[in-house]
């Protein structure tokens, strides 16, 4: 399992599959994220803005995020 320790209060769902290598850029981040194919904390969400706190999983291609402080 990976980690992305938090800078500020959270971070946006595009902006972490991004800072964990797993999309080359923003614009795959969106089109990853609208076509269902990442989860947060077990549920797909569509949401590139949904933002992210301390505790929260994200899965994307096999891959788990863990969001820590």
């Amino acid at each position: 399992m990976e980690t992305i320790k938090l800078k500020s209060e959270f971070i946006k769902l595009g902006q972490a599959i991004k800072a964990a290598n797993l999309v080359e850029d923003g614009v795959e981040a969106k089109y990853a994220i609208q076509d269902g194919l990442v989860k947060v904390n077990g549920e797909v969400d569509i949401r590139r803005g949904r933002k992210l706190y301390e505790g929260d999983i994200v899965t994307f291609e096999g891959t788990d995020i863990k969001i820590v402080k």
